[in-house]
């Protein structure tokens, strides 16, 4: 009893906290034409709520796609239709076709506040929770300490609440973490369904799929496809073929409709990048302007072979010995590879290498912690122009706090304790003196640290050069994108020198 009254402590807090950024301004208020990200959410309901289903994702004289054009899966147009039949009910006015773009009011800042924190309170939160309840071998305490963690990580909390990108990240996170629940622990098909629905929410999801196809695939290797195996791969096959179908039931109808919606799903012609984001391809056009120098398609190709050939090793290693912990570790390498090097990504996406992160905090405190104060910091740039330093700064600190004493952080930086030891062992068969690993790890987390604190101070304190107006933000882009590949090189290494996967399985299970 005791447990579940601390538990709703812990939810109430994190509501509170999202609550209170919320307050603030969001992205594009009282900037015409465009409004900004908020306005796109809104939009979105006034085209689902008056056009038919057909010419939601189609250019006409009453649906401008150039003004925030539906470009998201059925899932999220379905949504948007729900949230406009309340907003029907409430106020008309805010989903009149035409008349209502730009609409601002402080009842209609309350609505959609409300919407999303209703969002998070029927998926994300109780996905969160859940997951930390099923932990095994580890306290009570550290139980609610880890869903503490994760419902104060500041970046989800600045994007869905601050920026008020109002995408509802939380949604396709919480379904992608009630499929994580699901295949974890051996409800298969109900895993396979969730992670379905969080792809048809939000396209990106997809950054998660391999782990999640090359897990079920290993599982019902070893189960042998000459017996349970086989029936389990086409009951998988058919929940995930019959989900589809659902949700994509209206754009079968004609062809047309298909391809149209996959054309605003992956709209390739906008670029290898955009703004600026913290992967390789926008880090290093400092030093070579990729996408000047190559052709458009040249540019597909290359991003496609780097992501491919980076997550490869990780898929090999869970096909061929699925666990639990592997799948976790397997997700933050294969979203993080996706990040890295894939085409067309935006700075927000690192949210969705952040929830896998998020999940085996508790595991590795140190270095989740580490990566989930970068990636918070990686969206600088697009947090400060939105005026959130403060709420930044104040989330932030509330997190490392809350990291730092409920997992004593800084105490665990041994080699068992990074997981570093069977690569430690291997390492020393070849050098011997090699017994300073975690010593350098430290090193490595001040150096990181202090220069995010410098650079964000530099970056609000000081105008850059006229020359180079974008300097401060391609600095931030470019020593986050050092941190990532570094975090990559570590999740591997885990993954591959990760020999206790059979003995982890059984102890979960």
């Amino acid at each position: 009893m005791e447990k579940w009254y601390l538990m709703a402590i812990v939810v109430l807090l994190g509501l509170t906290v999202r609550w209170t950024v919320s307050l603030n301004s969001y992205s594009g208020a009282g900037k015409p034409p465009m409004f900004g990200d908020y306005e796109a959410q809104r939009h979105w309901q006034e085209i689902t709520f008056n056009l038919p289903v057909k010419q939601w994702y189609f250019n006409s004289s009453d649906n401008n796609l150039q003004y925030w054009g539906l470009d998201y899966p059925p899932l999220t147009a379905y949504h948007s239709l729900l949230c406009a039949y309340v907003a029907k009910f409430i106020n008309p006015d805010w989903i009149a076709l035409h008349s209502s773009r730009g609409y601002e009011s402080q009842a209609h800042k309350l609505f959609m506040r409300t919407t999303v924190l209703i969002a998070d309170l029927l998926i994300y939160i109780p996905a969160v929770v859940l997951y930390c309840c099923c932990l095994k071998e580890i306290s009570t305490k550290k139980k609610i300490a880890h869903a503490l963690c994760i419902l104060l990580y500041p970046g989800l909390i600045l994007i869905d609440y601050g920026h008020f990108q109002n995408i509802y990240n939380s949604v396709s996170l919480g379904f992608a973490l009630w499929g994580v629940l699901g295949v974890s622990c051996d409800w298969d098909l109900l895993g396979s369904l969730a992670f379905c629905l969080a792809i048809n929410y939000k396209q990106m999801e997809l950054y998660h799929s391999l782990p999640f196809f090359c897990f079920l695939l290993g599982k019902c290797f070893k189960k042998g496809l000459k017996g349970k195996g086989f029936v389990l791969l086409i009951k998988l096959a058919c929940t995930v073929v019959a989900s589809f179908i659902l949700c994509w039931l209206p754009f079968f109808t004609e062809r047309e409709q298909t391809q149209q919606v996959l054309r605003r799903l992956f709209p390739v012609d906008r670029g290898l990048f955009e703004d600026k984001v913290a992967n390789i391809w926008c880090s290093f056009s400092i030093f070579l302007k990729i996408k000047d120098i190559l052709p458009h398609h040249i540019q597909i190709i290359i991003s496609f072979c780097f992501t491919f050939l980076s997550l490869l090793p990780a898929c090999i290693k869970l096909i061929l010995q699925p666990s639990p912990k592997g799948f976790r570790f397997t997700l933050v390498s294969c979203a993080l590879s996706f990040f890295l090097f894939s085409f067309q990504v935006h700075e927000k996406s690192i949210l969705l290498v952040s929830l896998p992160v998020c999940l085996v905090l508790s595991e590795i405190p140190f270095m989740s912690t580490w990566f989930l104060l970068v990636s918070t910091f990686s969206m600088l740039p697009l947090l400060l122009k939105d005026e959130l330093l403060m709420p930044s700064v104040v989330t932030t600190m509330a997190f490392f706090i809350a990291c730092a004493i409920s997992f004593s952080i800084f105490e665990k930086t041994s080699e068992e304790e990074l997981q570093l030891k069977s690569f430690s062992i291997s390492v020393r068969k070849y050098l011997p003196c090699f017994t300073f690993f975690p010593r350098i790890i430290k090193y490595l987390f001040l150096i990181s640290v202090i220069t995010m604190a410098l650079l964000t101070l530099t970056t609000i304190t000081l105008e850059p050069p006229q020359k180079l107006p974008d300097l401060f933000s391609v600095l931030i882009c470019f020593v986050s994108c050092l941190n990532f590949l570094f975090f990559l090189v570590y999740f591997n290494i885990i993954i591959m020198w990760d020999s206790k996967n059979g003995r982890n399985q059984k102890k979960i299970n």
